[in-house]
């Protein structure tokens, strides 16, 4: 069964900085476009930041333009989400999925997600 497994979360400080990777097993998502999500304790799930299939496009939420940067290395089928100057409020379950497109990634394959605490 496909998977994607994230990894890289953890307890950081207010201002500090911390890098997520998604790496999908039982296939290669290279052709697939890539997001990432999050959820904080009662609130929806929300979109982060999306990334294209070979990396030309990229979205953000407008909360971490300037703060977080998506990116992928197709040759490790490896997507990342470097994080830096993080506010307590990013602190939450980061999810990743990857669709066909950056539209259907909703409806995609998602992971487990890993646990994002920023302390202020």
């Amino acid at each position: 069964q496909v998977q994607l497994v994230e990894s890289g979360g953890g307890l950081v400080q207010a201002g500090g900085s911390l890098r997520l990777s998604c790496a999908p097993s039982g296939r290669t998502f290279s052709s697939y476009a890539m997001g990432w999500f999050r959820q904080a304790p009662g609130k929806e799930r929300e979109f982060v930041a999306a990334i294209s299939w070979n990396g030309g496009s990229t979205y953000y939420t407008d909360s971490v333009k300037g703060r977080f940067t998506i990116s992928r290395d197709n040759a490790k089928n490896t997507v990342y989400l470097q994080m830096n100057s993080l506010k307590p409020e990013d602190t939450a379950v980061y999810y990743c999925a990857a669709g066909s497109n950056t539209a259907t990634l909703p409806t995609g394959v998602w992971g487990q997600g890993t646990q994002v605490t920023v302390s202020s």
